[in-house]
């Protein structure tokens, strides 16, 4: 039992969720007052509202998905490339390495001035100063 449908969950896939788990485990819901008062999963006229809920709660959801997938169609044919802009330039890569091939290099300072992880400088330029294959992306890019 519970006093209001929206105290139950965070939205309708996370309440269509939990009433799941609930009739499996062979628990009934019943929703006392406001919105949703006629949901009483004991009974067959209750069941097929939670029903309706539930198939709203997945058209809901496919069409987020498909309207994600169509704008991000969209700005791709418009040029724009998504996601975290990349912190390796081509001079920052020119700069690592030139200095990575020399061996009084540190790699810890070299990284502070470049502003970026030892991850990301190993990603794009090797210990002795040879480019990488992400490096050549860049340096082909732009």
């Amino acid at each position: 039992m519970v006093w209001k449908l929206d105290r139950l969950g965070r939205d309708l896939r996370h309440l269509v969720n939990i009433v799941h788990d609930l009739t499996e485990r062979g628990i009934g819901l019943k929703v006392l007052t406001g919105q949703g008062a006629a949901i009483d999963t004991t009974t067959a006229s209750g069941k097929l509202v939670f029903g309706i809920f539930a198939a709203l709660a997945e058209f809901e959801r496919e069409l987020i998905s498909e309207r994600t997938i169509a704008g991000l169609a969209s700005a791709r044919a418009r040029g724009r490339k998504g996601g975290r802009p990349d912190k390796m330039t081509p001079a920052k890569i020119r700069l690592a390495m030139a200095s990575m091939g020399k061996p009084e290099t540190r790699v810890g300072d070299l990284c502070k001035e470049l502003g970026i992880t030892r991850q990301t400088l190993y990603r794009h330029v090797s210990s002795t100063g040879e480019l990488r294959p992400d490096g050549e992306k860049i340096l082909n890019s732009k």
